[in-house]
């Protein structure tokens, strides 16, 4: 016998939302209860009818999947759905290119991504370089070439789960899938195991790589390596490697992008009369930098295109010169006397910025005592 349409029970649009589904299925339920209609089984039937139309209707899945098979997405009829299907194989067939495909089999047994931490110099940040890494990991076996199974024998179909890595299993209402227990998942298994690997496919062992680090890399730099992680299950394909990049701090450089920073002592002399000092760089031999006189603690010198390689670029960043007058000490006692006598002949021009600033304090302190 026909059942009829769920949404013809409730009286409803097949259009209809939430809230008007909700409303119907209250008016209906509130009159055919069988508490008020003891004596009238048509109006039980009908009860029943509602909540089983409201059940399913008011579930976005179920709804999706009624609206496309009808009553056959339930009962895993013929019809409108694939033959014999049951609502977890018409979920896999509405959901499932949504939710990343079908489940199971050993194809989706990827191996596992690694990650492999290298610190390297700042010199070696702003070069490049080729590293050797030996990772630890899973390997696919060679005795076996992966397959998990003895010279001349081959995986066979899994019988529990006809090869899907996945079983089912009838709970009331709902078809609840689970891992296949028999194969773990693999829709394959093994009768004659490979004696190396046992039936996985795969092996324990140290691999040795050679890895290109980029001139201009940064701190937090993530080098992927692909199909060099873990060796999937039984020939699936492999995981990536990302090696994680951290430069050591440097003795006497700082950097910020392709800046470099250099703070460079100079002493007192110098900066009071000019001259020129040296400053170590990132490629190799000094840079001759001319110090003006009068030279105060906080100038910057900058040398364009002296800094930090760009990645993938030609372009190098600048270099900043920054420097600290240094204060004499451990003073002979002749240099005290020369510089006392110089203290006794300097004037207001010559240390400007001193005197300016205990005159204006001098003068607002006056102010406030007027």
């Amino acid at each position: 016998m026909a059942r009829q349409d769920y949404y013809e029970t409730l009286g409803v649009d097949r259009n209809a939302d939430d809230a008007a589904l909700k409303s119907a299925y209250r008016k209906l339920a509130l009159r055919f209860h069988p508490d008020r209609n003891p004596d009238d089984t048509s109006a039980e039937q009908r009860f029943k009818d509602i909540n089983e139309a409201y059940d399913v209707l008011k579930d976005p899945q179920k709804r999706a999947a009624y609206d496309r098979f009808g009553h056959d997405a339930f009962e895993g009829g013929m019809g409108g759905g694939p033959a014999g299907a049951g609502f977890a194989d018409i979920f896999d067939e509405v959901f499932g290119d949504f939710m990343g495909g079908r489940r199971g089999g050993s194809a989706n047994q990827r191996g596992a991504d690694l990650r492999f931490d290298m610190s390297i110099t700042l010199e070696e940040a702003f070069r490049g370089r080729k590293a050797a890494v030996s990772v630890p990991g899973s390997v696919s076996c060679e005795t076996c070439s992966g397959s998990g199974a003895q010279s001349g024998s081959h995986p066979v179909t899994c019988g529990t789960c006809r090869g899907r890595g996945r079983v089912r299993a009838q709970q009331g209402f709902f078809t609840v899938e689970r891992t296949c227990a028999s194969c773990g998942g693999a829709g394959m298994v093994i009768e004659n195991p490979c004696e190396s690997c046992h039936g996985s496919g795969r092996v324990r062992k140290n691999r040795s790589l050679s890895v290109t680090i980029p001139a201009g890399v940064e701190d937090g730099t993530r080098i992927r390596l692909s199909g060099e992680g873990e060796a999937g299950i039984r020939g699936a394909p492999s995981g990536d490697l990302y090696i994680f990049l951290s430069i050591n701090e440097h003795p006497f450089f700082g950097r910020d992008g392709s800046t470099v920073f250099c703070e460079v002592p100079v002493s007192m002399t110098t900066a009071a009369l000019g001259g020129a000092i040296e400053v170590p760089t990132l490629d190799g031999p000094p840079v001759r930098v001319t110090i003006a006189p009068g030279t105060q603690t906080g100038t910057r010198y900058r040398l364009r295109g002296k800094g930090m390689s760009q990645l993938r670029s030609s372009v190098r960043g600048d270099f900043h010169v920054d420097i600290v007058v240094e204060t004499p000490v451990n003073l002979t006692q002749h240099q005290k006397q020369l510089l006392e006598e110089f203290s006794r002949d300097q004037s207001k021009s010559t240390s400007p910025k001193s005197a300016g600033f205990f005159d204006r304090w001098k003068s607002i302190w006056e102010d406030l005592r007027d």
